[in-house]
This record gives C-alpha cells, structure tokens and sequence, in this order.
C-alpha cells in the first residue's frame, strides 16, 4: 500500500509539474518548451547559449512564473485544507468555504483595506506585505473557532449544525462585507471586488514571498497528521484508544488549515470550491487512506488552480475571466453530485 501510495504521489506531482510548464508556456507571448529550457539553463549557467527573445525571458521571470507559483501554492493550500477539515469532521461536505473560513478572511481583509487600520499603516517593507495575510489569518480564526464551538455537542462534532452555523456565519460576515463596500471609496471597492471574485492577476515575487511560509508550514505538516485522521474516522472514542490525542490534532488542523486559506485569500480573493472537489477526487479515484489524500489533494489542487488561471487569462484574451468564477463552474457540478451520492448512502 505505502508503495502505491509513493507511485500515485509521483504521478499526481508530475501533473503539477506539467501543468506548471504549460502554463508558463502560453499567454499573449508564446514560449516554446525549448525556449523555456534555454531560458532556465542560461540563468542556472548550465548553457552561454540565448535561444530566446529578452521579451520572453522578461515575461517568464516577471510574470508568468511568479504567477504559476502563486497559482500552484493557493491551489496546494486549499487543496490541503480542505482534506484535513473533511477528516478531521469525516464528512466531504465540509469545506473552507461552507463553514466560514474565507468568509472571515475575506470580512477581515476587506475591514482592513476600508478603515486603513494605523497599526498596519505604519508598517513598512515585507512586514506591510505580511499585514494582510496577517488580517485574514485572524479573521478566519475567529470565524472558525465560532462555527466549531457552536457545532460541538457532548465533546463531539454535529455536521448538520457545522454546515448551519457554516452557512450563518457566511451570511454575517457578507452583510458586514457589505456595510464596508457602501462605505469604500472608489479605489477601495475596486481592491473589495478583488476579494469577492478571486484572482491571480496580482502575482509578483512579492506576494510569492509573503504566501510562502503561511502555505509551506500546512503544505508540509498536515500529512504527519494522516494516521490521526484515519483513526479518527473509526470515531474519537476509538481514536482516543487508539492513542490518539484528539483535542490536540483538532487544535492543530484548524490552525494550520486557518493558515492557509487565510493567507491565501488574503493574496487573491475567494476561490471556492478547491477545497471541497480535489479531496473527493482523490478519495473517488484512488482512496480514502489520508496518507493519500493530504499530500495528493495538496498536489492536484495546485494543478487544478493553475490550469484554471491558464484558461481565466486565455480564454477572453486579452481580458482577464475572474478564477473564482471559473473554479465555482467547475465546482457547483460536483458539489452537486457529492449531496446526492451522501443522499444516495444514507438511503441504502
């Protein structure tokens, strides 16, 4: 099994990696594969020899692949984040979205950008960057914490009250979204909308460097969690015989998971539904084992996002479609199919 596991994690990475290098390839300047082989080699003094255009080496370096990795490190968070919170309350409904983590992001990034908070004002430098990462970070904690102590009854998670209080909570924070937009001014507005529709259009190495440790951290520690979420899954009464120390996994998978939906809607705005399809893909496709589907939902989320900003900045060339809009396209459909086949279940 561990060596399955290994090959579909190569597989799953060589997707991203594909993924990744066609994406760089394609926009409004083409670059061929041969182009970008040259272009890497020459700035790694692997080769002297320049066959490429400075345009196309200025437009890989300072676009397109800031872009890529910010695509691909979104993807791999919410992809993360939304395998961990599903095993963690064993239900494939629950997803970043539905019970309130990018809507408390979001409320926090938006109450930021409107009211020009002077703590953050006053910061200067990459600790400024930081600041909204920082903002949405807290705002999705609290949220969180609030829908996961409503639905807790006797030391135990109640679903349906996760998804309702998920639900009332989104509701919340977007009547407040909507007090600060009738509040904005016209530049904050156009930075509010960003928030709402999701994009990617703000990629530098500037934003890559601030997502970085907010995404990485999760990225790499969430799978030493997998053993714990398959044993929660038995139920915790169970996985506490098991030797599992519930509270503390609890603890630390809303943290991490908060982390990086945090911070990535703090760097490009609600994406939905990445966190809720790529675990179930998984699980559908290969298994249901976490030591699976931590790290797979981690990779293919990132090829996921990255395709789909592909085709958000190609498709109406030379507009720009919004990714959140795309990514709901594709995962409304899905969603769908996953309530009817949790109904279908619950009838056998």
């Amino acid at each position: 099994m561990i060596k399955k596991t290994g090959y579909i994690i190569v597989l799953l990475a060589v997707v991203l990696v594909v993924t990744m290098v066609v994406s760089s390839c394609i926009g409004a300047v083409d670059i061929s594969f041969s182009e970008l082989l040259s272009i890497i080699s020459y700035h790694t003094r692997l080769s002297d020899h320049q066959g490429f255009t400075s345009q196309q080496e200025s437009v890989f370096f300072n676009l397109r692949l800031p872009r890529v990795l910010l695509g691909s490190l979104i993807g791999a968070g919410l992809g993360v984040s939304g395998a961990a919170i599903q095993g963690l309350f064993r239900n494939p409904l629950a997803e970043p979205g539905l019970i309130g983590i990018s809507s408390g992001a979001t409320l926090f990034a938006v109450i930021m950008i409107v009211l020009e908070i002077n703590i953050f004002k006053n910061l200067t430098g990459t600790l400024s960057f930081y600041a909204l990462s920082i903002a949405a970070f807290i705002g999705a904690g609290i949220t969180t914490m609030i829908v996961y102590r409503i639905a807790m009854k006797n030391g135990k998670t109640v679903i349906t009250t996760l998804l309702l209080a998920g639900l009332a909570i989104n509701a919340l924070a977007n009547s407040f979204i909507g007090l600060m937009t009738y509040m904005a001014t016209d530049a904050q507005l156009r930075n509010i909308t960003f928030w709402n529709l999701g994009s990617l259009g703000g990629a530098s190495w500037q934003t890559v460097s601030a997502l970085l440790p907010f995404v990485l951290i999760p990225i790499v520690t969430l799978p030493f969690f997998a053993k714990s979420l398959n044993a929660l899954v038995l139920g915790e009464p169970q996985a506490l015989h098991m030797g599992v120390n519930v509270k503390v996994v609890k603890r630390m998978i809303i943290i991490l998971a908060t982390m990086a939906v945090g911070a990535s809607v703090a760097m490009a705005g609600i994406i939905g539904f990445i966190g809720l399809i790529i675990p179930h893909i998984i699980r559908m496709t290969f298994t249901a084992d976490h030591r699976l589907v931590i790290p797979g939902s981690a990779l293919l989320g990132g090829a996921l996002l990255t395709g789909a900003d592909l085709i958000a900045r190609t498709i109406v060339a030379p507009a720009e479609l919004p990714i959140g809009i795309l990514t709901a396209m594709i995962g409304v459909p899905v969603f769908i199919y996953i309530i009817i086949s949790e109904k279908n279940k619950n009838n056998l």
